[in-house]
């Protein structure tokens, strides 16, 4: 269970990073 949380943890941190990424990109665009 504690694994698959902290996977599941990790798997929404690269997607806010991406996201953050995809917005940043578009402001400086």
């Amino acid at each position: 269970m504690s694994h698959v949380g902290g996977y599941t943890g990790g798997f929404a941190l690269i997607v806010v990073l991406f996201i953050l990424l995809i917005i940043v990109g578009t402001a400086f665009c």
